[in-house]
């Protein structure tokens, strides 16, 4: 018999997952909604240096330059991503708004104007940013296991993503990746303080 503890948290990892697939879904269903129709919903995307293109930040990982770009994404922010949903819904949350609003900042920043940014690598690369450090942070056996673990899956493609290239942003896989490192010291943090106040939220 499960006690209301392990329930509760048996949930809670299950509405993190949920999110997570939930996240992937939307980006098939913008994709198709893309292709077949003249919406042209690429022009939504992270736009340098233009006030109107900081909408890319929250629309620019859900929008994808055809499906061969979106079938590179799904299955690693899935896998990512369901690894970081087991720690709990407000951790996957976080993370993902994090490194979102970071990534997203860094391009719209310092990528060249004109340009336009989109795709979900930049989460990805955030979510695999941040599975390497937090065990730096946590100090947590597992964690660092799981870094390990990332780092041998997807150590190269991290490393070829972050260099330079005409037609990829790897400005996002870089700002994605400082994404992803904020998210897991600021979650760190906010762990350590959980654990000195026993009256702190659980999650």
């Amino acid at each position: 018999m499960s006690t209301p503890d392990v329930t509760t948290r048996r949930e809670d990892r299950q509405q993190a997952l949920i999110v997570v697939a939930a996240m992937a879904a939307l980006m098939w269903v913008v994709e198709i909604v893309d292709q077949v129709t003249s919406a042209n919903l690429d022009q939504y995307g992270i736009k340098p240096h233009e006030a109107d293109g900081l909408v890319g930040i929250v629309t620019a990982p859900f929008l994808h330059a055809g499906f061969g770009h979106l079938e590179g994404n799904t299955i690693p922010f899935l896998v990512l991503g369901a690894t970081i949903a087991l720690s709990g819904l407000g951790r996957v949350v976080l993370a993902t708004v994090i490194i979102a609003v970071v990534g997203g900042l860094g391009v719209w920043l310092f990528a060249p104007t004109g340009t336009d940014h989109i795709g979900a690598s930049g989460i990805v690369f955030g979510y695999a940013a941040y599975l390497i450090a937090r065990g730096l942070f946590s100090r947590s056996l597992l964690h660092l296991a799981i870094g390990v673990v990332v780092i041998g899956l997807y150590g190269t493609t991290l490393l070829f993503g972050v260099a330079p290239r005409d037609g990829i942003s790897w400005q996002g896989h870089v700002f994605g990746a400082v994404g992803g490192l904020v998210a897991a010291r600021f979650l760190d943090v906010r762990r350590a303080r959980r654990e000195a106040d026993p009256l702190a939220n659980p999650r």
